[in-house]
Order: C-alpha cells, then sequence, then structure tokens
C-alpha cells in the first residue's frame, strides 16, 4: 500500500518539476530598466540590462536593481510552485479530501 503511494508522490514530484521547469516568470525593476526572466523551478534564464543605465561610475546601481529584479523573480516562481504544489496534492488525495490543505 505504501509503495504504491510512496512511488505515486514520485511520478507527481517529477512531473511537478517538469511543469515548473516550462512556466516562465518576468520580473523587473528601476521601472523596467533591469528585467530578469526565470522558471517556476527558481531558474533564471535571462537578465537584461538597459544600456542606458550603464554608468562605469555608478556600477552599485546597476548591482542593486539586478538584486531586486532577481529577487523579485524568485518571489513569483516561489508562489507559482507553491500552487502548482497544493494542486497535485488535491490530485493525489483521495476524493473528498482534496481541500484539506485549504484549496
Amino acid at each position: 500500500m505504501f509503495g504504491d503511494m510512496f512511488g505515486q508522490v514520485g511520478e507527481y514530484q517529477k512531473a511537478l518539476k517538469e511543469k515548473l521547469a516550462q512556466i516562465t516568470i518576468e520580473a523587473e525593476a528601476g521601472d523596467g530598466l533591469v528585467k530578469v526572466t526565470a522558471t517556476a523551478a527558481r531558474t533564471i534564464t535571462n537578465i537584461s540590462i538597459d544600456p542606458s543605465i550603464v554608468d562605469a561610475e555608478d556600477v552599485e546601481q546597476i548591482e542593486d536593481l539586478v538584486m531586486v529584479a532577481v529577487n523579485r523573480a524568485l518571489e513569483k516562481a516561489t508562489e507559482k510552485e507553491a500552487a502548482a504544489t497544493q494542486e497535485a496534492l488535491k490530485d493525489m488525495l483521495p476524493p473528498g479530501l482534496g481541500n484539506m490543505f485549504g484549496g
């Protein structure tokens, strides 16, 4: 009984990881001067910096904007992951127990 259940959990985890890797998230900072693209699996796939803010005298501003945009992207990824995990849990539970975790 439990062997089947654990096998099913492993399958759901694998499917969930694959699903999260397909979800693209975008975040920005500095009114779009820095944009970060990530997956819901929390992998950064692209960072775009508007050339207008590139100033060798003020690298700290760019670093700060990149950090803000990355953190926003990771926050969105975490939210998407939580929602997908909750949905997967509902699908795994027997009928009638799908709302057990606040769904």
